[in-house]
């Protein structure tokens, strides 16, 4: 019979599959919920203050205090949010939070001036139809260069790759290009990666090969997913990401039953599940 296949493929979705094709069933079939991290929360905390000083302040004051001032805004939205609430913080973890979150805000002037931006759009959902698959993604922020041409620009907030992984990680700008290309009709002149922790930049320009190059990788994932739900068969790729993995109490690879997730915690079960249990009935 088979399993559901995905109806759409996003960045995170290819990378996960390719990860381990055992937490993307978990993750994009099955949809099991996954618990919050306080990494992943600040990075929405962030991400969301970045979004409001370039949308909502206009060029000439898109200062320091100003961004500090969307930060103020974006913390008072995140308040009712699950991604904050199940977190649990302390007041003491609370005011780490939020210092982290400044200080990865404040390093992002030292990477450009907000000022010289051309926006022309934030967090930017773009959808096409690519090699019979239909590709998604949300862009950080579209915009202008001096010469009138599109740059695609990803904030990331956790810690930037070793230079050897430098190609791999802009696999996901790449992607984002790949849809300005068929929604807009203009491949960007530039993709590039913020990364605030550092801080520093990750940049390239987009060609017709590595266009190319990505269409293939695409259509192989794709083709892959396919045949993977087709013969219900996802198998773990046990590594180093185990460590961070939601599903782990469930991976035959670490001694679990994959016939037993989504299915209510047992007594001895570890935080992360009875996280994600909450999450998926509150």
């Amino acid at each position: 019979m088979g399993l559901p296949v995905p109806a759409t493929l996003s960045p995170s979705k290819v990378s996960s599959f390719k990860d381990c094709g055992l937490a993307f069933r978990f993750s994009v079939i099955d949809r099991l919920p996954e618990p919050p991290t306080v990494a992943a929360t600040r990075g929405t905390l962030v991400h969301r203050a970045l979004e409001l000083l370039f949308w909502e302040v206009p060029e000439g004051e898109r200062s320091r205090a100003a961004a500090r001032a969307q930060l103020d805004r974006a913390w008072e939205e995140l308040q009712s949010s699950p991604e904050l609430v199940h977190l649990g913080l302390t007041p003491e973890e609370t005011e780490a939070f939020r210092s982290e979150a400044e200080q990865l805000l404040g390093r992002y002037f030292e990477l450009e001036d907000p000022d010289r931006v051309r926006v022309v759009g934030v967090e930017l959902m773009m959808e096409a139809e690519v090699g019979g698959v239909t590709l998604r993604g949300i862009i950080d922020r579209l915009e202008l260069d001096e010469d009138g041409e599109l740059v695609v620009t990803d904030y990331k907030t956790g810690r930037a790759p070793p230079m050897t992984h430098e190609q791999a990680r802009l696999g996901g700008v790449q992607f984002y290009a790949l849809l300005c290309e068929q929604v807009l009709g203009r491949r960007p002149a530039r993709i590039q990666l913020l990364y605030l922790s550092e801080p520093t930049a990750i940049v390239a320009i987009p060609s017709e090969q590595s266009i190319r190059a990505l269409r293939q990788r695409t259509a192989a994932v794709w083709a892959a997913v396919v045949r993977a739900c087709e013969a219900e068969d996802f198998r773990p790729r046990p590594g180093r990401l185990c460590d961070w993995c939601a599903f782990r109490s469930y991976c035959p690879a670490w001694g679990g039953d994959p016939s037993l997730a989504g299915q209510p915690a047992p007594a001895d079960a570890t935080v992360a599940e009875v996280t994600a249990l909450a999450l998926d009935t509150g």
